[in-house]
Order: structure tokens, then C-alpha cells, then sequence
């Protein structure tokens, strides 16, 4: 599956648009290591008995199984390892109302406020140890209420991937960006000046650096400097400007935003050497360095005298289920097996995301240095927002995003998506 378009939402629970993820990442099928950990006190107590069922998507579903079957087998229990193609938050939330769900699923750290609002899924027991191993905003994106509700194991965060051949310098601002795509469309080099997809519904996720940067927000922020569901500031001055700036880059000024450009192409036009920016995360790599175009990755810099450009960061998590039939097993799972390095490996060797946790981080950026270079693009990042009400932002958001870079006045679009956010959240 390639990127999800974000701003998917269930008519019965609010599932949200998840994270944006890659499809065509190598799997592998690595045997676990000796040094994969055995199951602790909790787990052994049930020795002998029970059954273990796991959720996850195609890719970690094959990387997975070598790991259950070594735990079951240390606990002698039955672990399954089911596949999940499509839908897999709803599909999740469905069965466990249904009392047909699994024990643990493998999800979106943004399904967490969902989840939680539909009593789905419990907090993780990790120690403060266990804790200290993850990258802190990894650790931030699962925490949800002060309590952590999933084990994170990969981080993902769009950067700007460079044509090192047409734009050997790193652009030091976006303005930077759009004035050699523009040199290099003049020069007929290129067919784009940038490769960021828009589509016709908008996306929120990949334009949010250009967005923030622009003076735009979403949400105010609590006094915990949460994500404020009751200050949506998609209508604000700040925001309206901040649209502004994006029709400004729009089809009707520098026709460096399209909505012709979608997640399904912008990525293949970056690869044939078409264009010299691609804005895209991880799930890129794999087509880009299969055409063999020299690149680079670097943070999506902000605009000149603007603020920083803020990418979201996203966190996949293994979640227990609180409707599981063996939920000391779950937790066993994701608290002492799961955080262990060899899987965390074998997860990103299946799936190429930067791990959350940092020993296995360590060694993947030893051999494989752009998953470095994408952890520090999105270390100025922040946290989808992982509260219910988010799901009520993508659509109305995108919405508005499409308008004003077809050449729709920005100052209506952002109050027209701002009255239909807070008409959704009762605001």
C-alpha cells in the first residue's frame, strides 16, 4: 500500500487518518537471535496454556512470526500471527466491541486516542528503564492522558529528499527551494518544480512544515502543552496567512503546489529525475534508490524570516487489546519482547523506518545512514496529535489546502474549514 491519505473517518467510532506509511520497503524473514529475551515472571505463570493472537499489516506480519513462534515456544503457548491487509484500526476496534479481537495490534501511535475513548486498548507496564531506552518523542507520542498505552518501535517524518546532480547545495530556506525548481523548470531540466503531493482532497500531512512555518496551527495548547481540542486555529489571522503563503505557492503563482500531484506519483517523478525536491519520508527510499538517482536528506527548511518548519512525527506501536483473552501474555509480549533490539531490527528490515528504540538505532544507522539523516530532519518535529478530535481537522483542513492552491481565496477557505471543524466538535 502506498501512502494513506489522511482524514479517513469511521461513521460509527472516529477512526482518523493514520499515519503516512510505505509499501514498498524489502521484507525479511530473519531468524531471532539468541539474545532475544525470555519471558519474565508474568508469562510463565502461564506456562503450558493459553493462546496468544497478533494483528499486524502485511510487511511486520512476516517479520513478526519468527519472534512469536521462539515466545511460544518459551512459554508454551500457541502465538498467531494474522494479517490484517486493510483498514486495520476499524477493523480492530470492530472486533474487540465484538468480542473477536486480538490481544495485541500493531498500529499508529494517532489510533491512541481513539482506542482509549472506545475502552479498546490498556496502558503498557514498561519500567522507567525500558522507558529510557525509546527516543523521547517516540515515548511523547504514545503517552497519551500521563499514562503510556503502546510499546513504539519505528518513528517516520517527511524531509526534503534532494537531486544532489540538479541541486548539489542543500537550500538553506523553502524559498531557497522554490527558486531553483523554478531555475531548473526554466532550464527545461525538470517537469516540476517540486514533487509534494496535494491531490485533489488535500494533505494535511505533507504540507504541514511549509504550513507551520507560514505562521499556521491547528490546536492551541493546554497548560501541559497538550494539543487543545477546545482552541482550533485553523480559521486564526496566523493560519489565514499561513494559507496565503501556500496559494502563493500555488497553481496560479509559482505552480510548485499541484494538486495534480498525489501520493502515487509524486514519488515516481522524484525517481525518473523529473524534479530536484521531493517532500516524502521513509516508505520513499526504496523506489528512490532503486532508479539510482543521487540524493540527498535534509530537514524541509523553513521559509526566509519565517518560523520553523515543523513536520509531524509518526510513531507505530504495539498495542494490548483491553478486551484480550490473555492479556498477561499481551503484555508480556510487548513489554520484554518486542522492546528488545533484534526485533526492532528485524521490523526495520522488513519495514524501513527508523526505530524508536535508540540501541536499535544505533545499529541500523551503521549501516544504513539516511535512517540518521531522517531522524534529525524530524528532530525539530512534534507529535500527530493523537486526540480524538484530530480526526475532525484532515478533511475540512484539506479541503481548504486544495482550495487555495487551485487559486481559492485563502482568507474564506480557512474560515469555511475552521466553521466546519468547530461545528463537528461542538466548539
Amino acid at each position: 500500500m502506498r501512502i494513506r491519505a489522511l482524514g479517513v473517518a469511521a461513521a460509527a467510532t472516529v477512526a482518523f487518518g493514520a499515519t503516512a506509511c510505505g509499501g514498498s520497503a524489502p521484507t525479511s524473514s530473519a531468524a531471532p537471535s539468541s539474545s532475544a529475551p525470555s519471558a519474565g515472571a508474568s508469562a510463565t505463570a502461564a506456562k503450558g496454556s493459553g493462546k496468544l493472537v497478533i494483528w499486524a499489516d502485511p510487511n511486520r506480519t512476516k517479520a513478526l512470526k519468527p519472534f512469536a513462534d521462539q515466545f511460544g515456544t518459551e512459554n508454551g503457548v500457541t502465538v498467531e500471527v494474522k494479517e490484517i491487509s486493510k483498514d486495520n484500526q476499524q477493523t480492530f476496534l470492530t472486533a474487540s466491541q465484538q468480542g473477536s479481537g486480538p490481544d495485541i495490534t500493531v498500529g499508529a501511535h494517532d489510533w491512541i486516542g481513539n482506542l482509549v475513548q472506545n475502552g479498546a486498548i490498556d496502558p503498557v507496564n514498561l519500567t522507567e528503564e525500558q522507558k529510557a531506552a525509546f527516543s523521547p518523542i517516540a515515548l511523547k507520542a504514545v503517552t497519551f492522558n500521563g499514562q503510556v498505552y503502546g510499546a513504539p518501535y519505528a518513528m517516520e517524518n517527511v524531509a526534503l529528499i534532494r537531486n544532489t546532480e540538479l541541486a548539489p547545495d542543500a537550500p538553506a530556506t523553502f524559498d531557497d527551494v522554490i527558486a531553483k525548481g523554478k531555475e531548473l523548470k526554466k532550464a527545461g531540466k525538470v517537469k516540476e518544480v517540486l514533487c509534494l503531493p496535494v491531490t485533489a482532497k488535500g494533505d494535511a500531512y505533507h504540507v504541514y512544515p511549509l504550513f507551520s512555518s507560514a505562521g499556521g496551527a491547528i490546536f492551541g495548547t493546554t497548560s501541559a502543552g497538550d494539543p487543545d481540542p477546545k482552541q482550533v486555529l485553523v480559521g486564526s489571522k496566523e493560519s489565514q496567512a499561513a494559507f496565503e503563503k501556500l496559494a502563493g505557492l500555488g497553481e496560479k503563482g509559482d505552480a510548485a503546489l499541484k494538486t495534480s500531484l498525489t501520493n502515487e506519483n509524486s514519488i515516481p517523478t522524484f525517481a525518473g529525475g523529473k524534479c530536484a525536491f521531493l517532500v516524502s519520508g521513509p516508505w520513499a527510499m526504496a523506489d528512490v534508490k532503486k532508479s539510482g538517482v543521487a540524493y540527498d536528506i535534509t530537514a524541509v527548511p523553513a521559509f526566509k524570516d519565517g518560523k520553523p518548519a515543523t513536520p509531524f512525527v509518526g510513531v507505530q506501536a504495539f498495542f494490548v487489546a483491553s478486551k484480550g483473552a490473555s492479556k498477561t501474555l499481551a503484555q508480556e509480549f510487548v513489554t520484554n519482547y518486542v522492546t528488545n533490539a533484534d526485533v526492532a531490527k528485524a521490523l526495520y528490515d522488513a519495514d524501513p523506518r527508523p526505530p524508536a528504540l535508540t540501541a536499535a538505532l544505533d545499529a541500523v544507522k551503521a549501516a544504513d545512514p539516511d535512517a540518521g539523516k531522517f531522524i534529525e530532519a524530524g528532530s525539530g518535529g512534534i507529535p500527530m496529535p493523537a486526540i480524538p478530535e484530530m480526526s475532525a481537522i484532515w478533511e475540512p483542513f484539506g479541503i481548504a489546502e486544495a482550495a487555495v492552491v487551485k487559486g481559492s481565496d485563502p482568507v474564506k477557505a480557512a474560515e469555511s474549514a475552521q466553521k466546519t471543524i468547530d461545528g463537528s466538535l461542538k466548539n
